[in-house]
This record gives structure tokens, C-alpha cells and sequence, in this order.
């Protein structure tokens, strides 16, 4: 992170502006309405610009940029169109220890203007550093889509009833509780409707029956954290992730997905491989309970779905037995993501019209025991979990019990991640290409017709040669 955002309060306070054009009119606007006195430098200036700085109580200084005029501000700016004068300011700011910014020119700066999603008192700031100016405006505009105008009435009217609730709650964990269910209940629905009485009635007889008791009731989310591209999670895995105050994730869980985590949320690795745990299943079952005891809102994050082969159901079991609240959250499971990122659909009508998901895991004896003739209608895409050790047993047995060494086979490695890697080949024929390849886990392995419709319907860059 080259730059650190801030948000600084200027109001009241004397900002320099070097230039009298179009470039400085947009940002005296800017310091403006953030309640700055300016202090305006250059030969000519422009109608508007010069009624503006009047109007905001500020002064203008008709003629060239001096170090002097640096005196008593508190930061400068050059908006000129002249690079001597630009670099000037610049150099005399830092010489003095005051931040400066030159517009368009980074190097130049100390300090840079993020595009502005304004909500009053709700301000949302995106900078690319200064790389791509296009890219933050492309971002500002996509939130402002997504971010009612009327959400800064309601930080307003949150913001207006802090000192009531803190002597109501004087945990900030409660109260931090509190706001979240302020935010996705009534309040807000009526605040964004327009409603203001009604909302303000609507907290303040929230407030009075706030129960810290129960608002720090823990609570234990089973969130499937999906295959592994963090755009796949759904709207309420996400919102849950963000409200957690520990995260207990496991091996699976991509990087992507765990940065989306709360920055103050304890993060618990129970991670494991083969022959490999962190913590035994029972430990992490037994955690869960002793997090959620403590008062805390607990996100299981497990990779996949966490009731397709992801143990959830065990996991929940003391949970349950413990009286706690749970929810779970299902997500898209590696089958179907790593197969559509492949571009190999699981069915097909003239390929396959049933598909099956089979666990690839060998039991601690070291066999894979499987009912290896269920598996051999042509038919039924045969999609194997944790396959990439057992493929040569997988690929033996079904071919021992009659299903053909020439049916189309695709092992798919780190599946919906950069570095994706599809290997097809046969039943008979992948065991020995993977083993050539070095293929590496998270794998998923296909079987079935509908291999052979790869590479037609790819579109995810991957990593096969």
C-alpha cells in the first residue's frame, strides 16, 4: 500500500491553491465543501473561481506563486498548467513540511485526492495511487449505484443517538452489535423510504430496549467459502464474514476469500492434508462451542459447501447439543464451480442426464472401499472430491468392474484460481498424464462423457500448456 487513506478535517483551517482555471475551480469546490479557508495564488483567475474563494470567506493573491504564501497553511495545492510553477509549489511544501498535491502528477505529491462517493457524513474514498485515475472514477461510479443517497441521513441519525446508546450500552462490542442490526432492520428501511420521524421514533425505542445480554449471545456461522474465487461467495456468507469477531477456517479457503474477513476478527487456522491435521475434527468441534460460550459470533469459513462433503453436519452436532444459535450458508460447491470455470457442463442431453458427487478420500486403512458398480452408466458424469491421491484406485476400480478405459476423464487443479490447470485425458490414460504433469491439490476430478466436449466451451484462462 503506497498511500494510507485518512480522512482529514480541514474546516476552518487556510489551504493554498496555486492556479486561477478550470482545474483549480474543481478542486476549490472540492476543499470547499469540506469547509476550508483558501488561499488562492495566480495572475488571472477566473469569474467563477474568484466568487467562489470570496463567498467561502477567503482570500486571492493576483499575481505569481512565492515560498511566503506557504505561511500558516495547512496544506497546498498546484493546479496550473505550467510545470515550473507546479513543480515549485511542490518543492517549497516539502522543503516546509507541508503536504502537497499536484494535480496529475504524482510524483510531485505527498499526498493525493481519492474519487468521492459523498453521503454526508457517510464519505467513501477509492484511489488507485495515482496509477489509474480512470480505473477509481469507474469504481466511484459503480458505488454510487449501489449506495442509496439518503444512506447519509441515516449515519446522521445514527450518529445523532451515539451518546444515548453509549450510556445504554457501555460495551462497545454491544453496541457495535447494535449498529448491525440497526443497519439491516427497520430503521434503515424507513430512513431510506424517507421516513425520518418514524425511523428516529423506530431507534429511539430500540435504544431503550437494548439488551446487551443478548445482543453478545455468541452465535456459530457455517459458511461455505466456496472453490475458491472469492466473487463466488454469496451476499449473506459475505455479510456474516464481516460480522464475525473469530474466524475458524480451514486449508481450502483461499486467500481471497479470508481478506474479506473483519480487520479486527481473530483469524483460527484448523487447516489440514492428508496425515496432516492441525486440530483433530473433535478439537474443532469442541472450539466452535468454546468461542461461541465466550459471547462471540463464530464463521466457520470451510472451503466447498459445508454440507457437501465438507464434515458440516458433524461440526454442528456439539453446537447443537450446546443450545447455541447457528445458521448455515451454503455456496456454490466445488463441482459446479471448478467445472464451470473448466467449461465442462456436469450434464448435457446428449451427454449426460444425471451427474453424481463421490468422495476421492481414503478411509485411515489406506483403501478406497466404494461400490465401484454403481458407476457405470454412460450417462452419469461421475465427479470425484479429493481425488487427485486416490486417481490410479478410482481409475482401477472402475475399470475392473467394467466401465471403459476410453471414457473421457479431466482432473481440474486449484479450479476457479489463477493457475488453474485442466489435464484431460481417458480413464485408462490420466492416471499416468497426471502423475507426468505434477498436478497439485485442491483437485477435482470428472468422468463422463461430457469431458470430451473440452476445451469447446472454455472461457477461464488457465494454466494447460
Amino acid at each position: 500500500m503506497e498511500y494510507l487513506p485518512v480522512s482529514w478535517r480541514i474546516k476552518g483551517q487556510t489551504v493554498l491553491l496555486v492556479g486561477g482555471g478550470e482545474i483549480a475551480l474543481r478542486k476549490a469546490r472540492l476543499l470547499d465543501r469540506a469547509g476550508a479557508r483558501l488561499r488562492l495564488v495566480a495572475p488571472e483567475v477566473e469569474p467563477d473561481l474568484a466568487a467562489l474563494v470570496e463567498q467561502g470567506g477567503g482570500e486571492i493573491q493576483r499575481q505569481v506563486f512565492a515560498a511566503d504564501q506557504l505561511d500558516g497553511v495547512l496544506l497546498a495545492l498546484a493546479a496550473t498548467d505550467d510545470e515550473a510553477v507546479n513543480r515549485a509549489v511542490s518543492e517549497a511544501a516539502q522543503a516546509r513540511g507541508v503536504p502537497v498535491n499536484v494535480v496529475d502528477n504524482p510524483p510531485l505529491c505527498t499526498f493525493i485526492f481519492p474519487a468521492i462517493v459523498d453521503r454526508d457524513p457517510l464519505i467513501i474514498s477509492i484511489s488507485s495511487g495515482g496509477a489509474s485515475p480512470v480505473a477509481a472514477r469507474w469504481v466511484r461510479s459503480r458505488i454510487e449505484t449501489l449506495i442509496p443517497a439518503r444512506w447519509g441521513r441515516l449515519a446522521a441519525l445514527m450518529g445523532s443517538r451515539r451518546k444515548r446508546l453509549a450510556e445504554k450500552l457501555p460495551s462497545v462490542s454491544a453496541r457495535r452489535l447494535f449498529w448491525e442490526k440497526v443497519i439491516d432492520g427497520a430503521v434503515a428501511e424507513q430512513t431510506l423510504a424517507g421516513q425520518d420521524e418514524a425511523a428516529a421514533t423506530e431507534l429511539d425505542a430500540a435504544i431503550e430496549a437494548a439488551d446487551a445480554d443478548k445482543l453478545m449471545r455468541g452465535e456459530v456461522y457455517l459458511v461455505g467459502a466456496g472453490p475458491g474465487d472469492a466473487d463466488l461467495l454469496t451476499f449473506r456468507a459475505l455479510r456474516l464474514l464481516q460480522k464475525a469477531d473469530v474466524v475458524v477456517y480451514d486449508r481450502l479457503v483461499s486467500p481471497g476469500v479470508l481478506e474479506l474477513a473483519r480487520r479486527d476478527a481473530e483469524l483460527v487456522y484448523v487447516g489440514k492434508k492428508r496425515a496432516e491435521h492441525v486440530l483433530p475434527q473433535d478439537d474443532i468441534n469442541r472450539l466452535l462451542v468454546d468461542y461461541a460460550r465466550q459471547g462471540k459470533k463464530v464463521c466457520r469459513l470451510k472451503g466447498g459447501d459445508p454440507f457437501i462433503f465438507g464434515r458440516g453436519g458433524e461440526e454442528l452436532e456439539q453446537v447443537v447439543e450446546a443450545g447455541i444459535d447457528f445458521q448455515v450458508v451454503p455456496v456454490v460447491t466445488a463441482a459446479a464451480g471448478c467445472a464451470a470455470y473448466a467449461g465442462i457442463p456436469l450434464t448435457h442431453r446428449d451427454h449426460a442426464q444425471s451427474v453424481r458427487f463421490i468422495t476421492g478420500h481414503r478411509k485411515e486403512s489406506g483403501e478406497l472401499n466404494l461400490p465401484w458398480s454403481d458407476f457405470l452408466t454412460p450417462s452419469e458424469t461421475l465427479v470425484f472430491y479429493m481425488g487427485l491421491v486416490s486417481l490410479p484406485a478410482i481409475s482401477a476400480g472402475l475399470i475392473m468392474a467394467g466401465r471403459s478405459p476410453d471414457t473421457p476423464a479431466a482432473l481440474i487443479s486449484r479450479g476457479t484460481l489463477s493457475g488453474q490447470r485442466v489435464l484431460k485425458g481417458t480413464l485408462g490414460s490420466l492416471p499416468d498424464l497426471v502423475a507426468e504433469a505434477g498436478a497439485e491439490a485442491p483437485s477435482l476430478l470428472i468422468i463422463g462423457d461430457v469431458v470430451g466436449l473440452y476445451p469447446r466451451y472454455r472461457w477461464f484462462e488457465d494454466g494447460e500448456g
